[in-house]
């Protein structure tokens, strides 16, 4: 049984991470060819919408599907009251923004938010549709299957984006690329599972799952009103060309951190779960999650600050070359927020759930303080407490989800510091090959450094035997095993 779940783990975080990898790259290439067609206004009147959509789609879910994945059993009576719960919110949620959508209009000076919100919070019941199923099939452990259809609708609606922006639909392409890939997936969840139930909706399985799900949604709800607050007054108090900067570094430097976190976190939630009265097992599992997800991360994110300024010269041209030290500054933060990431998740195993309320009081009384100071200053300034926030974050979950394991400080440490050594020689290996390669062209620049970045780092990892290497060709050759 252990073992079968370890293979269901990995074979799940490596479907996953090929899933996410492959969308990763049709983003990236979507975003480039947009960026090109669009202007830096367009992404910041997007960037203030992100923030409502973020905080109305934590509310539809409210933590329920947490829960769901969390109990031993679900029945489906609690599934269809999670699900209509979730159609219902949603419509609600989507009657109130779209009313609020002229006054956001005119609070910031720009009539198309108006125009644009009631086809984009459509994302809103889309969502809904999607919640029980993705539940079922995380539960599961069918990730191949949701990797393919994430993948599929990442690729669809990329591509009707590129179309629109090649044809002038400006703004309208970022929309329609957010709207076809809920849509879709929603579509080809109700297709392939085609749930049907006689049960009844209860008010009772709510009330038993609230007060756990009420709490992650207190934290959730929290977690994406400060994740994005600081575009709301970046749009008001600047412009939102500058706007469109900053929220163009951190949509950049979020595609390899967001992709590469979601993928073990998604595949991990569940199976912690199912080790969760095991702590021993527990803990050696968490251990392997942090020194893999290092291994990958760190090299990644200290990468991409080093090629920049070529890879924005590149990729986006002159017009969007205002944005690369804000990506700097932000990358850097993709150091420290996956693996707080996966710290929360064992506080979300663990816990009841009132430690994380606690702590995301804490943290966001310091992002309060951080946001007081940095606004005022600029940009680079609120990039940079951004980046202080991560670690700041990483360091209170990463303490608190210790009290819930065997691991001890001086373990954690050592699971991530050789992954983190590694990748500052390899930043400093590029930062040291630049000067010698000025005279080459940009393209075949960034080629040199980016091969002799990753075997540079491969290689020495090879040579020092690093454990997460190991792990890594386990999670590759996983995909390739059939489940017994």
């Amino acid at each position: 049984m252990e073992q079968r779940l370890e293979h269901k783990v990995a074979k799940g975080v490596a479907w996953s991470f090929s899933e996410k990898l492959l969308s990763m790259i049709i983003q990236m290439i979507v975003s480039v060819i947009v960026a090109r067609q669009l202007m830096p206004e367009d992404f910041g009147v997007m960037a203030i919408m992100t923030f409502f959509t973020s905080v109305a789609l934590a509310i539809v879910d409210s933590g329920f599907s947490q829960t769901l994945i969390r109990k031993s059993a679900p029945t489906d009576e609690e599934y269809r009251s999670v699900l209509s719960f979730n159609i219902v919110v949603s419509l609600l949620l989507y009657a109130l923004f779209v009313a609020l959508a002229p006054t956001i209009a005119d609070f910031y000076g720009h009539d198309i938010i108006a125009t644009i919100a009631p086809i984009l919070f459509l994302v809103l019941p889309i969502n809904s549709l999607c919640v029980v199923q993705t539940v079922m099939f995380t539960r599961e452990f069918r990730f191949a299957l949701l990797s393919k259809i994430v993948f599929l609708a990442s690729l669809i609606s990329g591509v009707v984006a590129v179309v629109m922006a090649l044809a002038g639909c400006g703004i309208w392409a970022l929309v329609a690329q957010r709207l076809l890939m809920m849509g879709i997936k929603a579509i080809a969840f109700w297709w392939i599972r085609r749930w049907r139930t006689t049960a009844k909706v209860n008010i009772r399985c709510l009330r038993a799952m609230a007060p756990f799900s009420l709490r992650l949604l207190a934290t959730d709800l929290i977690a994406a009103i400060y994740n994005n607050v600081a575009q709301l007054f970046i749009g008001k108090m600047y412009t939102t060309t500058q706007l469109g900067y900053y929220s163009q570094a951190q949509k950049l430097k979020d595609l390899p951190v967001t992709s590469t976190m979601q993928a073990v976190q998604g595949v991990t939630y569940p199976a912690l779960s199912k080790l969760r009265d095991d702590s021993k097992k527990f803990s050696d599992g968490f251990e392997r999650i942090v020194m893999l997800l290092s291994f990958v991360v760190m090299p990644m994110m200290l990468g991409f600050v080093a090629i920049a300024e070529d890879m924005f010269a590149l990729l986006l041209g002159a017009k969007w070359m205002p944005t690369v030290p804000y990506f700097r500054i932000l990358a850097l933060s993709g150091l420290c927020y996956p693996l707080a990431m996966v710290a929360y998740n064992v506080l979300k195993t663990k816990s009841d759930g009132r430690v994380i309320v606690r702590l995301e009081l804490i943290k966001r009384v310091i992002m309060t303080l951080i946001l007081v100071v940095t606004i005022p200053q600029g940009i680079t300034a609120v990039a940079w407490g951004m980046t202080a926030m991560a670690a700041v974050e990483f360091l209170l979950n990463s303490t608190a989800a210790m009290r819930y394991m065997e691991l001890g400080v001086a373990r954690f440490v050592r699971a991530i510091l050789p992954s983190l050594a590694l990748a500052v020689v390899m930043y400093l290996a590029i930062d040291l090959m630049q000067p010698l390669l000025i005279n080459l062209s940009v393209a075949l620049r960034l080629v040199v450094d980016i091969l002799g970045g990753a075997l540079l780092y491969i290689g020495i990892a090879a040579l020092l035997r690093l454990k997460p290497l190991k792990e890594g060709w386990t999670l590759l050759g996983s995909m390739f095993v059939r489940s017994e």
